[in-house]
């Protein structure tokens, strides 16, 4: 029997990207009420807890031959653990997580969220054409069918798809310059939204490099 709720969880750009990260790089306890996310990045935690107000602390662990170092946050919302498993979620999603029930209001939010979990964007001139900046952007996953989802809701919103590669360890979505510069004003429409700031500052570099006026 499940536990009485004492708070709920209603859609906002602030829950979407927190979505966006545990769908990256987030776990679901088989208990049915613990959620953890792991990250190199502390900044990553510290915006996840901005977005759900938590009031826990964040950990340290290092893992792996190189001994790397990650910060971790785990902790118990049985409510929030009904709100992500409502629209998708599961334990042990790595392998099987596929389309979510996310408001197509709040879907680049929640793809701002994968950008930053599992997600790149790089540029570089092409010499074979002068003054050819090309920016790209990749996200990736091990299940395929989540980013055949990501792609289609792309696809609806926006009118363009990306390229699909798959591989033995994970699948990658790539979009090439004029999607890419799409997909950057449709995340980034305010400026100040809450993001990876590594990134979002890449990704400004690189849109002024492109000659996006507007940034």
């Amino acid at each position: 029997m499940r536990y009485a709720l004492r708070k709920s969880y209603q859609w906002s750009n602030k829950i979407a990207y927190a979505v966006g990260l545990l769908a990256s790089d987030g776990n679901l306890s088989t208990d049915e009420r613990h959620i953890n996310l792991t990250s190199k990045d502390i900044e990553q935690l510290e915006n996840f807890k901005k977005c759900l107000s938590l009031k826990c602390r964040i950990g340290i662990k290092s893992g792996g031959y190189s001994k790397s170092k990650y910060y971790f946050i785990q902790f118990s919302d049985v409510a929030l653990y009904d709100f992500l498993t409502s629209i998708g979620l599961t334990p042990k999603k790595s392998l099987t997580i596929g389309s979510l029930r996310i408001p197509k209001r709040y879907f680049f939010s929640f793809l701002r969220g994968s950008l930053d979990g599992d997600g790149c964007c790089y540029s570089y001139f092409d010499k074979r054409w002068k003054s050819s900046f090309m920016i790209y952007l990749q996200f990736s996953s091990a299940s395929e069918e989540h980013l055949c989802w990501i792609n289609s809701i792309i696809e609806d919103l926006l009118g363009f798809r990306g390229k699909l590669k798959k591989s033995t360890r994970a699948s990658v979505l790539t979009f090439a310059k004029k999607s890419s510069i799409m997909l950057i004003k449709s995340m980034y429409k305010d400026k100040k939204c809450i993001a990876l700031p590594r990134k979002r500052e890449k990704v400004f570099i690189f849109m002024k490099k492109a000659g996006v006026l507007e940034w």
